[in-house]
């Protein structure tokens, strides 16, 4: 699996934060069952790298990753929790070098054309354009598919149900990131059929 198809497997990425582990596969099965596969856990609580290990062990079907990657130190965590990919918000030189020798798709972040230049030279055309629309959005990245055509991207970041629809449109968009199909409010009520019921409508973008 490389980046290109894991990220053409549905069209929407969920940016996962958990508190509590504990909730982790209840909450994986019912993105699962609304047709969301790919589950990114952010690496920004401590009960991050728990949560990708309940995720790979008692959820089938999914295939889990960890976000929020910054350093190799993170990676290597994330790895030996089992991780199967990671996201980046940006691209450092030991973090691309990591990368490189993972032997699992790693998609780093960049906000501009230079960035987006520099993650393929590092090796990494398919890249998350972050945060997608503070930095431009959908207008930037069709402004970029002219220049650099072979690049293709998530974009994450103030992408939700309203505006998701637009991104997909766009020929070098494979798929979006955003943490609308898993509101603390719905995970903190347990409410699975609710998750379940924005997973299905993610998955019927495209």
């Amino acid at each position: 699996m490389d980046s290109f198809s894991l990220l053409t497997r549905g069209p929407v990425v969920p940016v996962i934060v958990l508190t509590d582990a504990g909730v982790a596969p209840e909450l994986g099965a019912a993105l699962v069952e609304g047709g969301i596969a790919v589950l990114e856990v952010t690496l920004r609580t401590k009960a991050a790298l728990a949560a990708i290990r309940r995720l790979r062990e008692e959820v089938p079907g999914a295939v889990v990753g960890a976000g929020t990657v910054r350093n190799r130190a993170q990676l290597e965590a994330a790895l030996e929790a089992g991780a199967q990919f990671a996201v980046s918000p940006g691209l450092t030189p030991e973090l691309a070098a990591a990368a490189r020798t993972a032997r699992v798709p790693f998609i780093p972040g960049v906000a501009t054309p230079s960035e987006a230049m520099r993650a393929e030279d590092e090796g990494f055309s398919v890249q998350k354009l972050f945060p997608a629309e503070a930095v431009g959005g959908a207008r930037l990245l069709a402004a970029m598919a002219g220049p650099l055509p072979e690049l293709r991207f998530c974009p994450t970041g103030g992408v939700d149900a309203g505006n998701a629809r637009h991104y997909l449109a766009l020929p070098n968009v494979l798929a979006v990131g955003g943490s609308w199909l898993t509101p603390e409010a719905l995970i903190a009520a347990r409410d699975w059929p609710g998750i379940t019921r924005l997973a299905a409508a993610a998955a019927a973008l495209r």
